[in-house]
């Protein structure tokens, strides 16, 4: 199958709420969780947001970052129909993952490393490639920014089949020649130097 992909931008906005919005998508994060500066209860208090009413919170502050050029990834098209993303961006895009117990045990990534972290694949389009063909699209997006160290956290064994697989799988990364550094719970830490 053939997948043309787009960097997320306002242009491309309405694509990713329409990915997001449709089946398979993730209407409730909004691909927010690991971009947070604080937790979800902190969030919560400071911006006053009522109980249930975060997914339209993650879709607003998303959407405010993307206007600010703060928050990055690759959009995968079927024909005109988003079908898949990836979200990826410098280190400082992603706080939370620097917050997290498993992840603090490690040396930390040099200066400037680039994260990739979440995928969305729509249903109806799973298990077609879509995610592997975004990966490449993605290291391909970060090469034409001037590469450098990355680094990403497949999941190992999904428990709630390939909806659990947000972070990609290892196999994915393996092929793409990223190097596991070390578990992390249920998922891999994997990173790779890219030219």
């Amino acid at each position: 199958m053939e997948f043309t992909f787009k960097e997320l931008t306002p242009e491309t906005w309405p694509d990713f709420e329409r990915l997001f919005r449709g089946p398979g998508g993730n209407d409730n994060c909004w691909c927010m969780y690991y971009r947070r500066e604080q937790s979800a209860e902190k969030e919560r208090a400071a911006y006053g947001v009522p109980k249930g009413g975060f997914p339209e919170h993650n879709r607003q502050r998303i959407e405010g970052l993307v206007q600010e050029g703060r928050a990055h990834g690759v959009l995968a098209y079927s024909g005109n129909t988003p079908v898949g993303w990836c979200s990826y961006g410098r280190k400082e895009e992603f706080p939370q993952i620097d917050r997290g117990r498993a992840y603090r045990k490690f040396p930390p990534p040099p200066d400037a490393a680039w994260r990739i972290v979440c995928f969305v694949v729509a249903a109806g389009h799973r298990r077609k490639g879509v995610a592997a063909a975004t990966l490449r699209a993605v290291l391909e997006a970060i090469r034409s920014q001037g590469g450098g160290p990355a680094e990403a956290y497949p999941v190992v064994e999904p428990k709630h089949g390939s909806g659990s697989l947000w972070f990609g799988t290892v196999a994915m990364f393996e092929r793409e020649g990223f190097a596991p550094v070390a578990p992390m719970g249920a998922s891999l830490l994997m990173r790779k130097v890219i030219r």
